[in-house]
């Protein structure tokens, strides 16, 4: 009962205040000769003043939002085109980073050639002093064989010297050597004479001699010991220069995803004696020539292996997609991976109509034509189960079947198949797999 009262006080409460607000009204009509009145209700009134309230609040709301629409999209277009702005800016700045970082890898690249013909020129001087050592080993060789026989003769003289004297202080001539039996005593004295001073002339001379092959050797072993001061210089830079070479070469392979000894070793099957610089030092038999010096030998076989590591380097390097598609000005447009609900299987760069496309490794062309939303399309495929695809292309240089080397120019930029501009598809598949091929170019940034 209290609640039904209550509601009822409320009730008639808020029927006085309408009643209050609102009186009842009479409106009137009237023409020339009849009148219309109208009785308005005090809650007739109200529901008129609520829909007038209702539809004021409702036409302010709209206008509101109508505004705030209207300069929010203003600031949106604004924040839009300072994205723009800045987005290209960004754009700007990334290819005035990668022109530096080509320029870079061109110098860095132009330093590995002046480090290999370097290597080859140490290589060159290297073969001459062991020729010129071998040839003075030989010449100390002669010299001390001759010195050795002017000792012998010198202890013979010495010896028939000895004997000549024994026979002069002997006082019967005839009976202690029967050669002088016959002779006068001015004879003897004469031979005598004749022979010590033979015997001491030739002494002379053997002393001579043994004293000129003494100062031989020791010149010859002065100039060895130079021979050997300067092969060690060699080595070390040999040394040096390898591990600079071959310690960024194995970084690029391992950063690539590759495992570089496993194509090392397969290399070294598949391709022996391929190209590369001449690497063996060996005489006619078959020997290595620096193995004379024992102390020289552990070195030379560790640059010997090190310049056949760094040659197998050079070739798995052509054989691998190391190198960058488009070498002139360019942008990167678009990168690997799921895009607008597709997935894009590999990287897109943009530069001018024409631009020359190059192959980024040795290998032969399997497909030059037109294939769908590919537009221009050349695949090549390399060792190790690689195929590159360069699509979208305007003109081609190659044909089907052809081999190409790393670097050759196979076709031109275009604008053929499912593209929105001009720009070079880029693909790298390994197995039939489309791989990233950014993981290739990248490994490869700062070494070419």
């Amino acid at each position: 009962m209290n609640k039904e009262n209550k509601k009822q006080i409320l009730s008639e409460r808020i029927e006085n205040f309408c009643q209050k607000a609102f009186p009842a009204r009479q409106i009137l009509l009237k023409s020339n000769d009849k009148t219309v009145f109208f009785n308005l209700k005090s809650s007739t009134q109200t529901a008129i003043a609520c829909g007038m309230f209702c539809l004021i609040a409702w036409s302010i709301f709209s206008i509101a939002v109508i505004t705030m629409d209207s300069l929010g999209a203003g600031n949106f277009r604004e924040q839009a085109i300072r994205d723009q702005e800045n987005y290209q800016l960004r754009l700007m700045s990334l290819a005035e980073e990668r022109d530096y970082q080509q320029d870079s890898s061109r110098q860095t690249q132009i330093k590995f050639e002046k480090a290999l013909a370097h290597i080859s020129k140490l290589q060159e001087e290297l073969m001459e002093i062991e020729i010129e050592r071998k040839e003075l080993t030989s010449a100390l060789n002669i010299v001390k064989s001759k010195l050795s026989t002017s000792r012998l003769e010198e202890i013979k003289a010495k010896e028939n010297l000895s004997q000549l004297k024994l026979i002069t202080n002997s006082g019967s001539s005839e009976e202690s050597n029967p050669k002088f039996s016959t002779i006068t005593n001015t004879d003897k004295e004469a031979l005598l004479s004749k022979v010590l001073s033979e015997t001491a002339g030739q002494r002379d001379m053997l002393r001579s001699e043994a004293y000129a092959a003494r100062q031989s050797v020791k010149n010859i072993e002065r100039e060895i010991k130079l021979i050997e001061q300067r092969n060690e210089q060699i080595f070390r830079l040999i040394e040096e220069a390898l591990s600079v070479s071959v310690g960024p070469l194995d970084k690029m392979f391992r950063a690539a995803g590759v495992n570089p000894d496993s194509v090392i070793e397969t290399i070294r099957r598949g391709y022996s004696g391929y190209g590369g610089h001449d690497l063996s030092f060996l005489d006619g038999d078959g020997e290595t020539a620096l193995n004379i010096y024992d102390k020289n030998a552990e070195k030379a076989s560790r640059i010997l292996k090190s310049l056949d590591e760094l040659n197998l380097y050079r070739i798995a390097i052509e054989k691998y997609p190391f190198y960058h598609p488009v070498q002139t000005s360019n942008r990167f447009t678009s990168g690997f991976g799921p895009r607008w609900g597709r997935m894009h299987n590999g990287t897109d760069f943009a530069a001018p109509h024409g631009t020359p496309i190059r192959a980024t490794a040795d290998g032969v062309v399997v497909y030059v034509g037109w294939q769908s939303a590919y537009g221009r399309l050349i695949k090549i495929k390399h060792d190790f189960g690689i195929e590159t695809r360069y699509a979208h292309l305007s003109k081609f240089r190659v044909k089907k079947g052809q081999r190409v080397s790393r670097g050759q120019h196979i076709g031109d930029m275009g604008n053929t198949g499912r593209s929105t501009g001009t720009h070079l598809h880029y693909e790298i598949r390994i197995g039939g797999k489309a791989i990233n091929p950014m993981k290739y170019i990248k490994a490869a940034k700062n070494v070419f």
